[in-house]
């Protein structure tokens, strides 16, 4: 008898672990049926979806409570379709707000459930720990030193790698990549990603952009390279690019054309099957990023980068509030720093990111040959501890949980 699966992911970094998982599914069984939850990616590996993954896409506690009554819809929708159908195993993906609460009330209907990607406990609300043990018959995490986190609380966990490392490549073509873009050879390459959500753009565009300003009186031929995840935040930034500019200053909304230059590769993600953000990556000498799933992408791709961020104080109230911190459980806010345990990469945060500590720090990772070639060392060897069969190890710990029914 066939696996099925309700599975939900809730933004484009879980559409595309949740993908490379139904794909190893598949691969243990092809009549694999998945219902849920999800985006384009899943849906190219047969994914049905009851709902698009945009209708989970919120930043933070003001935009959830804006949003409340769309997602609250929306997960009873996804509760009963779920309880109706009964599949072999639920599976969030991310999302720990919405899935969780779901995995709790459906767990308890004796449906087993698989959580994928474990919350960031180890840095905010530890307590949520009591929830998981309810909701989740088994974690999947994505990085090593949360299996004894887990494993101490009585959670079942298996560490699957990060997929990412798959993905990208071991050995990134900077030369390759600046010919895909068609940018000038000989000079340096900055990318700034300030983000894809809109406070996210609006709190750092501006501090990005001045910094690029005072760069470019430094290094008049620097480029400067900006992704863009759609045609919102396109215009989004251009209006703060209008007051800020930056001359020659180049906008990516989308991958470039596949050609001669967007092949397979040895190793990692066929190019042309990559973010836009990622060609802007694996172009630059230095990245300039907001805090979060870029900061691991940038260092998969060996770059030096400078790690910032920036939220309002009414932002910051909520989330005391909320998590009942005042600042996160460590030191580090960035993900290579958080694996590396140090500050490998500099963190700019709140009132330390202004334009003028952001040029200085990204100067040194523009210029510094000795520091690139330190940088590129570590990120080869966190490259190594993450890279496991991702899709694989997940599948089959998805089967023995269906498989046992252990709820």
């Amino acid at each position: 008898m066939s696996l099925s699966a309700a599975i939900v992911a809730g933004e484009p970094s879980g559409d595309l672990l949740a993908a490379r998982m139904l794909r190893g599914l598949k691969a243990h069984d092809p009549e694999t049926r998945a219902m849920g939850i999800g985006g384009p990616a899943m849906r190219r590996a047969g994914f049905e979806a009851w709902h698009p993954m945009d209708a989970l896409s919120v930043f933070g506690y003001v935009d959830a409570l804006r949003q409340a009554p769309r997602l609250i819809r929306t997960w009873r929708d996804t509760r009963r379709r779920t309880l109706d159908w009964r599949p072999d195993v639920f599976v969030g993906v991310d999302a720990p707000d919405f899935n969780l609460r779901l995995e709790e009330k459906l767990r308890a209907a004796g449906i087993p459930t698989v959580h994928f990607v474990g919350p960031s406990i180890w840095a905010w609300r530890f307590e949520r720990i009591h929830q998981i043990r309810r909701a989740v018959s088994h974690m999947l995490v994505l990085f090593p030193f949360e299996v004894d986190l887990y494993r101490e609380q009585d959670v079942p966990v298996t560490y699957v790698g990060h997929p990412l490392a798959e993905l990208i490549p071991v050995h990134p073509d900077r030369a390759a990549a600046r010919a895909r873009l068609g940018l000038e050879p000989g000079r340096k390459v900055l990318a700034l990603m300030p983000g894809s959500r809109e406070s996210e753009i609006r709190l750092l565009a501006p501090r990005f952009l001045q910094a690029a300003q005072m760069l470019q009186r430094q290094a008049p031929d620097l480029q400067v390279i900006v992704p863009v995840v759609n045609a919102q935040r396109r215009a989004q930034f251009e209006a703060v690019l209008a007051r800020h500019p930056v001359p020659g200053c180049l906008i990516l909304s989308a991958p470039p054309e596949a050609g001669p230059d967007t092949q397979a590769r040895a190793d990692g993600l066929d190019t042309a099957e990559w973010p836009v953000a990622w060609h802007a990556m694996e172009a630059a000498d230095a990245v300039l990023v907001a805090s979060g799933t870029a900061t691991l992408e940038a260092a998969l791709f060996k770059r030096p980068l400078v790690i910032s961020y920036a939220i309002t104080p009414w932002m910051r109230r909520i989330m005391a509030w909320k998590s009942g911190q005042d600042a996160p459980s460590l030191p580090w806010i960035g993900l290579p720093n958080i694996l590396e345990r140090e500050f490998v990469v500099p963190e700019l945060l709140q009132e330390a990111a202004t334009p003028q500590a952001l040029a200085e720090h990204v100067w040194a990772a523009l210029t510094d040959a000795v520091l690139a070639e330190r940088i590129a060392r570590r990120f080869t060897a966190l490259h190594e501890t993450l890279s496991r069969d991702t899709p694989g190890l997940a599948a089959r710990a998805i089967l023995e949980v269906s498989h046992g029914r252990a709820a």
